[in-house]
């Protein structure tokens, strides 16, 4: 997964804004040139220049487009959508929020029952009543637990891995809790187990096409 470098400077998040680039075809081929059977999925934020169309041509080349680190509307996220991006890269973050008049991108994701949203269940990321939310809202169908995991996980001490990790500047630069944490986590919150267990085994094969 290239989370990047077709991204949005305003929604970086913690990535350096000098590596990203203009969404082009050029640009595309540069980059994934030699390495066509170990790319698999590429966040790119939908709303800046040229990405509707470099979208279409990833998907027509049987890359996975996911749609983050994006000021997106609900609108340009359709777009995105209709033009074959798949999912949705750790909804609500580094992204636009959901506001009551423009639903944005995270709103998109949460009302579109087709497509995939990558959901970092951990206490830091996401609050526990926006994770009621996506489950109360979205097709379980399409929602993916990921840990957003950065190699910090394996040196922690703190086994709850609840603090997250955060830059120099403060900002969240990644997970520490582990996926089996987490749905742990989410079943003793009260998730249905089941719902749980397909988020993180089932949907991740059908959107990597596995199965």
């Amino acid at each position: 997964h290239l989370e990047g470098p077709f991204l949005n400077p305003s929604e970086c998040g913690a990535l350096d804004t000098k590596a990203f680039i203009e969404p082009t075809e050029y640009k595309f081929q540069e980059l994934t040139e030699g390495f066509e059977d170990i790319v698999k999925i590429i966040t790119i934020a939908p709303e800046i220049k040229g990405a509707t169309s470099l979208i279409r041509n990833m998907s027509s080349k049987g890359i996975i487009v996911s749609m983050g680190h994006s000021d997106a509307t609900y609108a340009e996220a359709e777009t995105g959508f209709q033009a074959g991006a798949k999912g949705i890269t750790h909804i609500f973050n580094a992204m636009r929020g959901f506001h009551h008049r423009e639903p944005g991108i995270a709103g998109f994701g949460l009302l579109n029952q087709d497509i995939y949203i990558e959901v970092i269940a951990d206490p830091y990321h996401l609050h526990v009543k926006t994770l009621d939310l996506i489950f109360k809202i979205k097709n379980p169908d399409r929602i993916l637990i990921v840990s957003d995991s950065v190699k910090e996980t394996k040196k922690r001490k703190d086994k709850r891995g609840g603090q997250g990790i955060t830059d120099a500047a403060g900002r969240i630069s990644g997970g520490c809790m582990t996926i089996t944490e987490s749905s742990k986590r989410l079943i003793e919150m009260g998730f249905h187990e089941g719902t749980i267990t397909r988020c993180i085994t089932k949907n991740p094969e059908r959107y990597l096409f596995v199965r």
